[in-house]
């Protein structure tokens, strides 16, 4: 493969990643937005809700400590691939709820799916792009996040209002099947991996060896759930706190994802501002993610203002201020270990920010039901600054680990 070749090929190759990313959020918000609809037909509380987003943390937790490692297995096209396809169809499998349980079990084997996207994704930027394009390539995949949820609302509100809420899990699990079509036809690696020679696999023990994988993980205990916070729950404050009806959610609650696409996308731009401004990598990376936290503090006062309008527009700031953030830290991997092993890296990190999903998915159904919102939108504007306290204070200079450059090079050998 030629180097223009190969130069063009990485952005169509981004894109798939993008696709999917955005089907992986159709996916998860498509209950978000049925969410008070089901709560009334099941009678559902706060606490009940909460249990079965706990369902999804759980299996996404567990997944991300396999799936990157079988990501760099099997290979991107086939590791991510048989993730794609898992989740759609049990996303289709949420047309047969019944009740509480089975709404559960269906959220647990979704999350068991989706587990693999990101180090499936993470892996297509470490293989195909260098390390200065890095953050700006995770910026566009991880977009598909935003723009997933900014179609979320409208698509899913208009298939329930019109169809019924079975239709719509349906209809964007069908889309996963497609998109495994397109990506089975398309996709392919190159011959060479951008940064590196071929080589094996990095093992689990190189890897929990590794200080900046210890304190990579521990740092997105502090930040992922803010985001899930979002996707589960905005709609349900809107339709509690905000009195938007279902057609209301759908013309609203897609503006604050909007503005995290732009962040997200946002956040590569800054870090190349600071390397442009002679910051190394490292510096520029964790500059532009304590920007992004200042960002995110915009949820506190969120939930004071009175109109509903402002508080929207404060939800959009701290959300694009979440993806400009991941979208720093997505590339951060890639600056460490060898591109054989970022999937591994990525899925144990995102354990981390399971474990944090389920601690602070059951903490806001408990905070909902016995007070309010209020101290939730406190919790999610504060706990970002913890993050970005370890990235500067713990993990130490993003460069690559000598120790697994002697493994790469003994493994040549």
């Amino acid at each position: 493969m030629t180097a223009s070749a190969s130069s063009s090929l990485r952005w169509g190759m981004i894109s798939l990643a993008f696709f999917a990313t955005l089907i992986n959020y159709l996916d998860r918000q498509s209950l978000s937005v049925a969410a008070p609809i089901l709560q009334q037909q099941f009678k559902l509380s706060s606490i009940d809700y909460s249990r079965v987003l706990f369902a999804f943390m759980l299996a996404y937790t567990i997944m991300n400590g396999v799936s990157g490692l079988l990501i760099d297995k099997l290979g991107t096209r086939a590791g991510y691939g048989i993730f794609v396809g898992w989740w759609s169809v049990c996303a289709m499998l949420h047309a047969f709820v019944r009740g509480f349980w089975s709404l559960g079990v269906f959220r647990f084997l979704l999350g068991m799916g989706e587990a693999g996207n990101w180090p499936g994704a993470v892996k297509v930027v470490a293989e195909w792009f260098p390390a200065e394009e890095r953050s700006l390539a995770s910026g566009i995949f991880n977009s598909g996040s935003s723009v997933g949820a900014i179609l979320a609302p409208p698509i899913i509100a208009g298939l329930v209002l019109h169809f019924g809420w079975r239709s719509a899990f349906v209809a964007v699990g069908s889309l996963g099947l497609i998109w495994l079509a397109v990506w089975a036809a398309l996709y392919r690696s190159p011959r060479r991996t951008i940064d590196e020679p071929a080589s094996p696999a990095i093992s689990l023990r190189s890897l929990l060896r590794s200080r900046f994988v210890w304190t990579f993980t521990i740092s997105k205990i502090f930040v992922d759930p803010v985001w899930y916070f979002y996707t589960f729950w905005f709609p349900t404050y809107l339709f509690h706190e905000r009195h938007f009806d279902l057609a209301s959610i759908g013309r609203y609650a897609w503006i604050p994802f909007f503005l995290a696409g732009l962040g997200s996308v946002g956040g590569g731009l800054i870090a190349r501002i600071f390397l442009t401004a002679g910051l190394s990598v490292s510096g520029a990376r964790k500059a532009a993610v304590t920007v992004a936290v200042m960002m995110m503090t915009a949820a506190i006062p969120a939930v004071h203002v009175a109109g509903w309008a402002l508080s929207i527009a404060l939800v959009s700031i701290a959300m694009a201020g979440y993806t400009a953030a991941l979208a720093n830290m997505l590339a951060m991997p890639a600056d460490v270990i060898p591109a054989r092993g970022v999937a591994s890296v990525y899925g144990l990190a995102s354990m981390g920010s399971g474990v944090g999903g389920m601690i602070f998915a059951l903490t806001t159904g408990w905070l909902v039901d016995r007070y309010s919102y209020v101290p939730v939108f406190w919790l999610f504007g504060l706990i970002p600054i913890i993050c970005v306290s370890i990235l500067w204070v713990f993990m130490g200079r993003l460069e690559p680990d000598s120790q697994f450059l002697k493994e790469t090079i003994a493994s040549l050998k």
